[in-house]
């Protein structure tokens, strides 16, 4: 008899802790920014496209639409994401002087995707020679081998920050 209450017992306590990590996942998954859309995957699953908006924190005449999977109650894997960064407002030249103009460049956004610690980060990079702002959305977790990343571009030709080619970038 004591053999089926320690069955019963260890179910309750791994009930338990599903619950939990059900609803931690939850949080960490209903942390998002300016939510534009959330399109169901199907009647028969819990799986949603959510297309977030996110602003360069420097650079506010750009704007980044990122799509990603949300699974509630699921361990499924949220890496795989898309991105589109587009000009949606003016861009000068004493903004991009003043963002990370370095080869890494420099994390604009960051988010947790799921109880086992990946993460999304967006990182903005300054390719000088073609005046172009790089957007690479990517997993800080490897999954089947590889890192998931994306990549979106905003050219900065017609904007104030547009260099002709030869004068020196100030």
């Amino acid at each position: 008899m004591k053999i089926g209450n320690q069955f019963g017992t260890s179910l309750i306590k791994m009930s338990g802790k599903c619950v939990a990590a059900g609803f931690i996942l939850l949080g960490l998954t209903a942390c998002g920014g300016d939510d534009v859309a959330k399109v169901s995957l199907g009647m028969f699953t819990t799986k949603d496209v959510i297309i977030d908006a996110r602003h360069d924190p420097k650079l506010p005449g750009v704007t980044c639409h990122i799509s990603r999977i949300e699974a509630n109650l699921s361990l499924a894997d949220p890496s795989d994401m898309s991105i589109a960064c587009r000009q949606t407002g003016p861009i000068s030249a004493q903004e991009i002087a003043a963002i990370d103009r370095s080869k890494n460049g420099e994390v604009i956004f960051k988010q947790s995707l799921s109880i086992l610690f990946k993460s999304l980060k967006v990182r903005r990079i300054y390719d000088a020679d073609n005046q172009t702002l790089l957007y690479l959305s990517y997993s800080t977790k490897e999954t089947q081998g590889s890192h998931k990343h994306a990549l979106s571009t905003v050219p900065l030709y017609n904007t104030g920050a547009w260099q002709a080619p030869g004068v020196p970038v100030q």
